[in-house]
């Protein structure tokens, strides 16, 4: 790089080797995330498809912001491209994608980096409405752990194929913060109050759970995988109904998974999740158990128990809005919501969760408030408005994609 002239004569030579290391070493920082995010991002291009492979295997695939950049701009460049007629999205390892980084987050937090956590999650939900509103077919291969984040950048795009590995989960209310990366869209359009109980518990089921809930649009056995994608290489189109034709050929429909498939609780759910209040859930819970001695009811308790009051309460409210609200608005909101979650001015709990599950690994994490009769409504409404009067909003580019919005 060309060297930054400073006009001082005094101590020029100095001055120059100074700036020059100061200045290089800054674009090597850039180069270097720009080159991680590459490794982190893997791209095989096909005749007619490209296929994005997130590598790395050891975190889960968990997401950074730079990998988030990097997607935002592979899509972008690709929808324009006649040439690219489809996306296909993959991990590699024992997981698709575990979700954001959410460790890394709670190091920026606590290191004051507030404006890097908000960059992060304004990256992600940028990409999630671009992934919503994409105009060429998307194939998700989610062949392995699907979470939080990792179904944000999967959910919301036109073909998700599950597989018997798949374990698909929202856990977010368990470490302080709430289903977001557009969780209030999907899980609020899901049969019943299966939903809210996904939300609320943090729950997980497997591919033919998603499949029979509409989280997947097919299903197809993990030894197939290799045969689908040999098959998607060779495939030459950009139409949605020539890419459904083809992935009829591999994934049909499963029956009720056997055992203790949570398909099997759909009416306990729905008769307890219903409800209007988190204490209400609790109360139908607890009433269930004391009838019937279920098992399902005492562990469901348990994990409503030892999740944040705070984080329930929110996250309750924040599936039921969704359920009147478009991809654009729940997204909008989950990130003005997010914003308060890092800011800690009403709770410390996502931090507390991350540290207590995985940072030190304590399994005890000490909510504040501590129960839900701590929890005000004041607390619960400051989630929903605006961090301060000159926090910008999350700004997606709905007059030139509100064709296609969800």
């Amino acid at each position: 790089m060309q060297s930054f002239r400073v006009l001082c004569r005094s101590s020029s030579k100095s001055r120059l080797l100074l700036l020059d290391r100061t200045l290089c070493s800054l674009n090597n920082g850039n180069v270097q995330r720009v080159q991680d995010a590459k490794d982190l991002v893997l791209v095989e291009r096909q005749a007619c498809s490209r296929t994005v492979i997130l590598n790395r295997p050891l975190a889960l695939n968990a997401l950074t912001t730079s990998m988030g950049i990097r997607l935002h701009k592979l899509y972008e460049s690709w929808e324009k491209d006649p040439d690219v007629g489809f996306v296909v999205l993959k991990g590699n390892g024992r997981a698709f994608c575990a979700g954001g980084d959410v460790v890394s987050l709670y190091r920026l937090i606590k290191e004051g980096r507030i404006e890097e956590c908000k960059e992060c999650f304004r990256t992600f939900y940028s990409f999630m409405y671009l992934l919503g509103t994409y105009l060429k077919p998307h194939v998700a291969i989610l062949d392995g752990i699907t979470m939080g984040g990792g179904a944000g950048i999967s959910v919301h795009g036109s073909y998700r194929i599950a597989t018997d590995r798949t374990v698909f989960s929202t856990p977010e209310v368990l470490i302080g913060l709430h289903p977001d990366a557009g969780a209030s869209y999907y899980l609020s359009r899901l049969p019943g109050y299966i939903g809210e109980y996904l939300a609320l518990t943090g729950d997980r089921i497997g591919g033919e759970e998603m499949l029979a809930w509409g989280l997947a649009t097919h299903y197809a056995s993990s030894a197939s995988v290799p045969l689908i994608e040999e098959g998607l290489s060779n495939l030459m189109t950009n139409d949605f109904s020539v890419m459904e034709t083809f992935l009829a050929r591999y994934g049909g429909r499963h029956g009720i998974p056997q055992g203790k498939s949570v398909l099997r609780r759909m009416e306990m759910i729905n008769k307890c999740f219903s409800h209007g209040t988190i204490e209400e859930i609790i109360s139908a819970l607890e009433t269930e158990e004391a009838r019937s001695k279920d098992k399902w009811c005492f562990s469901t308790l348990k994990k409503l128990r030892g999740a944040p009051p705070l984080s329930l309460k929110v996250s309750l409210r924040s599936i039921r809005e969704g359920r009147f609200q478009s991809l654009e608005q729940c997204l909008a909101r989950e990130y003005m919501m997010s914003l308060q979650v890092i800011s800690g001015k009403i709770s410390s709990d996502f931090c507390e969760g991350v540290r207590a599950r995985l940072v030190d690994k304590c399994f005890a994490p000490k909510w504040n408030p501590p129960c839900l009769e701590s929890v005000s409504e004041d607390m619960v409404n400051a989630y929903f408005e605006a961090l301060d009067d000159c926090e910008p909003g999350l700004d997606l580019p709905t007059k030139l994609r509100e064709a296609f919005a969800c």
